[in-house]
């Protein structure tokens, strides 16, 4: 059964059933064809017409007076929505119409004459519509969360998934962790007109990656672009064959990120395997779309709005449109996301900004009225979403996508910060092609990342938190000689336990250290365990380790005798005098953008 018979015999489309309830600021499914709740919720014909910004152009470089249809061809937004239900949108609840009014009007207050202005949505309404939309980089949730048991089985059958074993987390997401989602964009060409798109033949490459990091708090998120050029090591990684055995895929060394995926049978697995080894951080889903699924969410939220500083005409990527602001959606969007050609130094790292801004506005579009209030624009977005997407087994249901969207739909626009991974061209080239990590630069913004701290300025409970915990490295500190600890190695690193005992004594004078080995179990995180009457002891310690104020475990009883603080490497220990803590705040020539802010590709 299709998406327009799913819901209702009479072939009406699932979306179209939905009613906002004004009460409790929800739409509910109404399957009887009520219409709405005590009259209070109503469908009108006709569509909000966006308020003009100038001379906006569309992107087959027309002016545009309204909005196109999937042919290309003009639409008459006064007549918008008087064909069937299935075409028809449902808008947001406007207000209370007048006892006398005509269907389709609102009253503008008491003794007012009704009208059709368009007024803000109820702020609980759109806070709650926010949580649907997600109002994060992982868009192609969107309007997931406003569907019933038919359109959770409509998704679920829309969703490819594949199973990365251990790589990826088996829960949806951990209410007391940040949350790391790798959007990976492939070369892989499928869907109708895509022939002529990347590489002949691909079996999918990682070629637009994006590391999408959600706070712990959900105030935050920072989303890190990582070059498909860089020059790294992929791990060794198990994948899951199709019969059910695993199969171990050797790591190879000094080769292409992109290569992560695909090559010698990689899966999206290896690709968050890879991203761990260079950032740190551990990859808990991943969602992969190829060049179709740009072309069909572009086109499903109505368009995307872009700035060109300058006019652009590129053979390549086939983009060309003059200077100016335009609404751009299918062709024309996945145009705009391919060229490289067109922009500050023509290559990948300004393709990348250029990805970003796009990415941005969609966002923004999502989180607009036209889009919160539309149910139906909600489903087509979704629907699309689904069958563009190539998600974890974790989060491969309607339920749980929707699920996880609610809880990344906490974040704020304004707080979601795009960077890029710091790299230099490769000095081994002499025609630079690739790049490699700048390490003084990446380390710092990786570790910032680690420790979970935003790249802008936000207010929260866990912020306190954190000071309340940084405030444990402030007072007085020990002698070096009246350090007492034992060292296990819980981290990845070999032999770690062992070199940090050597180099305590030798280069610290921390002469009372001992290397117990191995800890009984991996840790993601350094941690370092102490009693109260230790606290000088554990200080001194942090300061000489750089170890950040979350490492700082401090027990409830004195110790006693000769007891000595229990100090156990983990993943984010990268060696003996390596600080492990981040900066407060993100150096300044690290580049950012900011996903409420639109800007204008140069």
């Amino acid at each position: 059964m299709d998406a327009q018979s799913r819901g209702r015999a009479d072939g009406i489309d699932p979306a179209d059933q939905w009613v906002l309830n004004p009460h409790t600021g929800d739409y509910e499914l109404r399957l009887n064809n009520s219409g709405g709740d005590s009259g209070e919720s109503s469908r009108t014909s006709g569509t909000r017409v966006p308020k003009s910004r100038g001379p906006v152009r569309d992107g087959a470089g027309g002016r545009r007076g309204g909005s196109r249809d999937g042919r290309g061809e003009r639409r008459n937004p006064a007549r918008e929505g008087q064909g069937s239900g299935a075409n028809r949108e449902v808008p947001g609840q406007r207000g209370r119409r007048s006892a006398n009014g005509p269907r389709g009007q609102e009253s503008s207050g008491p003794g007012g004459p009704a009208g059709r202005r368009s007024r803000k949505a109820p702020k609980a309404r759109r806070k709650k519509a926010l949580l649907w939309t997600g109002g994060t980089m992982a868009f192609v949730l969107v309007g997931l969360s406003v569907g019933g048991y038919a359109l959770y089985q409509h998704f679920n059958g829309n969703l490819n998934t594949v199973d990365v074993g251990g790589a990826g987390n088996k829960n949806v997401f951990d209410t007391d962790a940040p949350v790391n989602i790798l959007i990976i964009g492939t070369d892989k060409r499928t869907g109708k007109g895509n022939e002529g798109y990347g590489d002949k033949g691909s079996v999918g490459h990682a070629d637009t990656n994006i590391l999408f990091h959600v706070s712990e708090d959900r105030t935050n998120a920072t989303a890190l672009s990582i070059p498909r050029d860089l020059i790294t090591n992929i791990p060794d990684c198990r994948t899951k064959q199709p019969d059910g055995s695993e199969k171990l895929i050797r790591g190879t060394q000094n080769v292409r990120f992109n290569q992560s995926l695909g090559q010698e049978g990689r899966n999206a697995g290896c690709t968050m395997e890879t991203v761990k080894e260079i950032t740190g951080l551990k990859v808990d889903h991943f969602m992969m779309v190829d060049f179709n699924a740009v072309k069909e969410l572009s086109t499903a939220v109505g368009g995307v709005e872009i700035c060109l500083a300058k006019p652009v005409k590129d053979p390549d990527s086939h983009l060309d449109l003059p200077a100016g602001e335009h609404r751009i959606q299918g062709e024309d969007a996945l145009a705009f996301v391919r060229t490289r050609h067109s922009f500050g130094n023509h290559g990948d790292l300004d393709r990348i900004k250029i990805q970003q801004q796009f990415i941005a506005s969609m966002i923004r579009q999502m989180q607009s009225d036209d889009t919160l209030t539309s149910p139906t624009k909600l489903f087509k977005l979704a629907d699309a979403a689904t069958k563009a997407l190539t998600v974890d087994t974790g989060i491969g249901t309607g339920k749980k996508l929707a699920s996880l969207a609610q809880e990344l739909g906490k974040v704020n626009t304004k707080n979601i910060t795009f960077t890029t991974v710091p790299v230099l061209d490769n000095p081994a080239e002499k025609t630079p092609v690739t790049v490699v990590l700048n390490k003084p630069k990446a380390d710092p913004l990786f570790a910032m990342m680690r420790d979970d701290t935003s790249l802008t300025e936000v207010k929260s409970k866990k912020k306190a938190a954190k000071s309340k915990q940084d405030a444990l490295l402030k007072g007085p500190k020990a002698a070096a000689g009246d350090v007492r600890v034992d060292v296990y190695n819980g981290g990845k690193v070999p032999g770690a336990a062992q070199a940090t005992v050597v180099w305590l004594q030798n280069e610290q004078g921390v002469l009372k250290s001992t290397n117990k080995a191995n800890a009984p179990a991996k840790i993601e995180k350094t941690t370092l365990e102490y009693a109260p009457n230790q606290a000088d002891q554990a200080r001194a310690l942090a300061a000489m380790m750089g170890l950040p104020g979350s490492a700082m475990k401090k027990g409830s009883t004195d110790a006693t005798g000769l007891q000595a603080m229990v100090l156990t490497l983990g993943d984010d220990f990268k060696g003996a005098g390596t600080p492990i803590t981040g900066p407060a705040k993100v150096p300044d020539d690290i580049q950012q953008a900011n996903a409420d802010k639109a800007e204008c590709a140069k």
